[in-house]
């Protein structure tokens, strides 16, 4: 007898066979015998079957419940769940919430760092969007967008990790610094032809050293990427950028400037470069401000001009979504 006939169960639906007389033909004990019987009579099968393992400690109701309050409350932590459900008498551990809350599709990430939007800064959003919804590629092609931005000496937050043996951790060749080991500021351009110029910015930037940058980098900038004279400036709302006098001077240089809604830097591709350049200055490891200075001319000098034009032929992919994201927000609200 071969080992598939051992348990064939075709031998155990003959009914002149008992359990005992299987049991002794087949030197098996007889509870194996009556298992693989029955499991044949219920399943059609004598695999292995899934077992549900040990039950839970929480209640249906419990598991719903911490579902529900992690869903409304997304910031709430394990800690919180825990406690929440150890007042209805169910104390079970941080990890068992954790597996539960999976199990839903939530999990634990880290929450995108986003400005606080008004009513009015969406309903400027939505207007925008729907009125460049139509706009050309070639229109994008003629703006010269610009930005400023803070670059901090070893990165916000950055972990620097060295090799080091113990009790050394205060040596001098093994530095910590708070707050990023200092920064600047930088004022720059692009558009999809290139990079244009790049300023540090001396001190504390008002309305004048706002138009000095402009005056000295702007035009200069929309020649070397041969913008020609009917290109359109993008800059966000900060106050020094609108001031009357700063307005004032982009309209005796006869320069239009596009309109643009609040608090939506999403909108903005060069926002897209400034992750990239403090990515590569990074890398390099400035170990002064000097030094990070130059870097950071140097790294936004590198940019490709093929990743430039690729984020410019991503402008109405972001308009339809800023669209699609303003209808679900007023929908919201009218709701």
């Amino acid at each position: 007898m071969t080992n598939d006939d051992k348990y064939n169960p075709p031998v155990c639906n003959q009914v002149r066979f008992g359990y005992k007389n299987i049991s002794q033909a087949l030197n098996i004990p007889r509870s194996t015998v009556q298992a693989i019987i029955l499991k044949w009579k219920e399943y059609q099968t004598t695999a292995n079957l899934p077992r549900p393992g040990r039950p839970s400690k929480l209640s249906a109701h419990t598991r719903r419940r911490l579902i529900r309050e992690a869903a409304k409350r997304p910031m709430i932590t394990l800690d919180e769940l825990q406690r929440s459900t150890a007042e209805v008498g169910d104390s079970v551990h941080r990890t068992t919430i954790s597996r539960i809350l999976h199990k839903s599709g939530l999990y634990g990430r880290v929450a995108i760092r986003k400005p606080f939007l008004k009513d009015i800064h969406k309903k400027c959003c939505l207007k925008f969007a729907t009125s460049h919804l139509e706009d050309t590629p070639n229109m994008w092609k003629k703006v010269l967008w610009s930005d400023e931005t803070k670059i901090e000496l070893f990165g916000n937050n950055a972990k620097r990790y060295v090799w080091r043996k113990s009790n050394t951790a205060d040596h001098p060749e093994h530095p910590t610094v708070k707050h990023g080991g200092g920064s600047i500021m930088v004022w720059a351009c692009f558009s999809s032809a290139g990079t244009g110029k790049m300023v540090k910015i001396d001190g504390k930037m008002d309305g004048a050293k706002y138009r000095t940058i402009l005056e000295e980098n702007l035009m200069e900038s929309a020649k070397d990427l041969r913008l020609g004279l009917r290109f359109v400036f993008q800059q966000d709302n900060d106050p020094k950028h609108k001031a009357k006098s700063t307005m004032e001077w982009f309209k005796n240089k006869h320069i239009q400037v596009l309109e643009w809604p609040s608090q939506n830097p999403d909108l903005n591709p060069i926002e897209n470069l400034w992750k990239e350049l403090k990515t590569a200055v990074h890398k390099c490891s400035p170990s002064n401000l000097t030094e990070l200075e130059l870097f950071c001319k140097e790294e936004w000098e590198k940019m490709s001009v093929s990743r430039c034009a690729k984020l410019i032929e991503t402008c109405p992919k972001r308009l339809r979504h800023s669209c699609n994201r303003s209808k679900r927000w007023r929908y919201k609200v009218l709701t």
